[in-house]
C-alpha cells in the first residue's frame, strides 16, 4: 500500500516519511524540488505543488493514504492548497487521509469531511522546532533571547511525537472522524522554556524581555503588517487556553508518553553550541 506525503521536507513531513519508513511502508513523497529533498533511501520522490492541485495526479496514482497540509512552515514561502486536492485523491481511490491543520480549520477540512474517505485531523500546539527559528543564531552568538510577554505559556509539542500521531492515523484501524488536539507534557512559559535550554546545553543564557513597544516595532521592521502584529500582542498577553493546556493525545495514540523539552534540547544541543 503506497502512502503519499505531502510537504515531505517540512518540519512534521520529514518525520511522517522517515517514521513511516522505519515501519516497512511504500512511500511517496512530494516535493516542489525532488533533487533537493535528502530523504530516505526507498522513498520514491516526486514533483508536486499544492498550489497547483493538477500537478498532484500522477503522485495519487495507486495511493491509499495521504498526509495533507495546507500551511508551510518554511521560512517565506507561500501555500495555499485548494480543496481540488480532496476531489482528486477521492477520484484516485485514497482511502483515508489525514490532514495537519494550521491555526483553524478551512475549505479543505470541510471538503474533506463531506467526502467518502476515511479523514483524520491533527491540530498541534507550538512545535518546539520553531526555538530554532526564533532563539537558536541569539543564542549561539550572544548566549541571549530577547522576547517580550515572559510569562507566556505554551505547551510546546515535539515534531516528532506530531508524526508519529499521523503514522498512526495512516497506518492503523481507529481513528477515523478524529481531531487530535496535541500538546507535550508541560506547560512552561518563554522564560522557562529559555532555561531549560540553558541546562541542557550547558551554556548560561540570559532572557531579555522586551517591552510590547519594542516588539510590536521589531514586528514591524520584519514588514508585518498592523493588524498581524495585533494578532501576535492578543496571542502574547493573552495565549489562547488551548494552546498551554497540557492533553495526553499523544500518549492515548501512540502509547508512549510526549516527549519534554528537555529531551527536544538533548537532541538539538549541537544547534546552539
Amino acid at each position: 500500500m503506497t502512502l503519499l506525503v505531502t510537504g515531505a521536507t517540512g518540519t512534521v513531513g520529514r518525520h511522517v516519511v522517515t517514521q513511516l519508513v522505519q515501519k516497512g511502508k511504500q512511500v511517496r513523497a512530494v516535493s516542489r524540488n525532488p533533487a533537493k529533498a535528502n530523504l530516505p533511501d526507498g522513498v520514491e520522490v516526486v514533483a508536486g505543488d499544492l498550489n497547483a492541485p493538477e500537478t498532484l495526479q500522477a503522485a495519487l496514482e495507486g495511493v491509499k493514504g495521504l498526509f495533507l497540509i495546507t500551511s508551510s512552515d518554511e521560512p517565506n514561502a507561500t501555500l495555499d492548497t485548494q480543496p481540488k486536492v480532496i476531489e482528486l485523491a477521492e477520484l484516485a481511490g485514497v482511502k483515508r487521509v489525514t490532514v495537519l491543520v494550521g491555526y483553524e480549520e478551512g475549505p479543505v477540512e470541510e471538503a474533506l469531511k463531506n467526502s467518502g474517505m476515511e479523514w483524520t485531523l491533527v491540530k498541534p500546539g507550538e512545535f518546539m522546532a520553531n526555538i530554532l527559528v526564533d532563539w537558536q543564531e541569539s543564542i549561539r552568538s550572544e548566549g541571549v533571547v530577547q522576547e517580550a510577554f515572559g510569562d507566556a505559556l505554551s505547551a510546546r509539542v515535539h515534531e516528532a511525537d506530531i508524526a508519529a500521531v499521523f503514522v498512526a492515523a495512516l497506518t492503523e484501524n481507529g481513528h477515523h472522524r478524529h481531531s487530535y488536539i496535541l500538546t507535550g507534557p508541560e506547560s512552561l512559559s518563554r522564560r522557562e522554556a529559555v532555561r531549560t535550554i540553558s541546562e541542557g546545553i550547558g551554556k548560561d543564557i540570559e532572557f531579555v524581555e522586551l517591552t510590547e513597544e519594542q516588539v510590536r516595532q521589531n514586528w514591524r521592521d520584519q514588514g508585518y503588517e498592523e493588524g498581524a502584529i495585533e494578532f501576535f500582542v492578543l496571542m502574547g498577553k493573552n495565549p489562547p487556553a488551548i494552546g498551554h493546556t497540557v492533553v495526553p493525545t499523544i500518549e492515548q495514540v501512540t502509547g508512549r508518553p510526549a516527549r519534554t523539552l528537555a529531551e527536544w534540547v538533548s537532541e538539538h544541543k549541537n544547534n546552539f553550541l
